[in-house]
């Protein structure tokens, strides 16, 4: 695949994150300004599933993309890509559990009062990654000789 549409694919899954951050903030904040009984599952299942279809995009196509374009780039690069990836892994570890507690209105209901907890603990990992992924873009691109994307 060309530069380019690499360009457009980091584009979209950069607006997918964009995406995501906006439902986990809807999420959190619903979580204070709502009575107990309003149901909040419908934005936590769409906050599933961004999160899956973010998480799955960067795993499937867009770190493969990213290092392919790295690789044979300076002295270390491949050791740095692998701790890129060893760091992200953590957050995609916990996105899956999430995912598996929150993905229906049932297990909403059941685990509402952990949504908090949960919530925190997977929003700090997600800056995480946000972090790894940025450096790691901004190696491809310095690497690469590539603009960033638009």
């Amino acid at each position: 695949m060309a530069v380019g549409n690499n360009n457009k694919l980091i584009e979209r899954w950069l607006n997918e994150r964009q995406e995501l951050i906006l439902l986990y903030v809807a999420i959190d904040g619903l979580r204070q300004f709502t009575p107990k009984g309003t149901p909040i599952g419908v934005k936590v299942q769409a906050f599933c599933q961004v999160l899956m279809d973010y998480v799955s995009a960067g795993h499937f196509e867009v770190y493969d993309r990213l290092i392919s374009e790295t690789k044979g780039g300076r002295a270390g690069t491949d050791k740095m890509l692998l701790g890129f990836l060893s760091g992200i892994q953590r957050s995609t570890d916990m996105a899956i559990t999430f995912n598996e507690i929150y993905d229906s209105d049932q297990h909403c209901d059941e685990e509402l009062m952990s949504l908090p907890e949960d919530l925190s603990k997977l929003g700090e990992l997600l800056a995480e990654r946000f972090d790894l992924e940025d450096q790691l873009v901004d190696s491809r691109n310095m690497i690469a000789g590539v603009s960033e994307p638009a």
